[in-house]
């Protein structure tokens, strides 16, 4: 794995390849970003969704988080950067899908179905702990039918976790504005690591169907 030092070597390559051989590109970038698809992804270094995607700068407006999750929306006091970043990408960059994509071995997926039920706690600040509380609803259910440890249990987990971030995404007024007069779609995807296959979610059927 590469340290910040190796990296800087690597910027030196990009400006003197990408940089150089895409500069019209980046020209136009300077004047403003117009995407069209934001992407609410995991912060697990295996799943840049720009590389998955195959995109060049510019083309997605990406956030990423620990387990690809978005709170639902509240307005108490508090820095909310999720809901900032959604904010901006929906009421002034006029984004016209949001994607969550979830994937496999998925550490805060796995740490949800074990935290509060075996008196699991992470991190001193409680940080994380908080922030995958949000899975506590599905939780009990995944238990109950594949125990908490084991790769059916996680996949489980990881899966209904993109459920829960479009529950959630459509607690915000300005989703259900634009989902509710067709100007906004929302997806859900699942990008498996083993594999390398990403799978998108039937909304109709429940289930995440490989990608054709």
């Amino acid at each position: 794995m590469k340290t910040f030092d190796e990296m800087i070597d690597g910027y030196g390559r990009f400006r003197s390849g990408d940089w150089k051989r895409q500069h019209e590109r980046w020209e136009q970038l300077k004047e403003g970003q117009s995407p069209q698809v934001m992407v609410i992804a995991c912060s697990d270094s295996r799943v840049d969704p720009a590389q998955i995607f195959d995109v060049d700068p510019g083309e997605i407006f990406v956030v990423r988080n620990v387990a690809a999750l978005v709170p639902p929306f509240e307005t108490t006091p508090g820095q909310h950067g999720v809901s900032a970043a959604l904010e901006f990408a929906v009421q002034f960059l006029k984004v016209r899908e949001v994607v969550v994509m979830g994937h496999g071995m998925c550490g805060g997926c796995q740490a949800a179905l074990t935290q509060n039920l075996h008196g699991n706690r992470l991190g001193e600040g409680g940080f994380v702990a908080h922030w995958i509380d949000m899975l506590d609803d599905v939780r009990e259910p995944i238990a109950a039918e594949k125990g908490t440890v084991g790769r059916d249990a996680e996949r489980a987990m990881e899966m209904a976790a993109v459920k829960v971030s479009l529950a959630n995404l459509r607690t915000f007024p300005c989703v259900q504005e634009k989902e509710a007069d067709g100007s906004l779609r929302l997806r859900g995807a699942y990008f498996a690591i083993s594999d390398g296959v990403l799978h998108l979610l039937d909304e109709k059927r429940g289930e995440f169907l490989p990608a054709s």
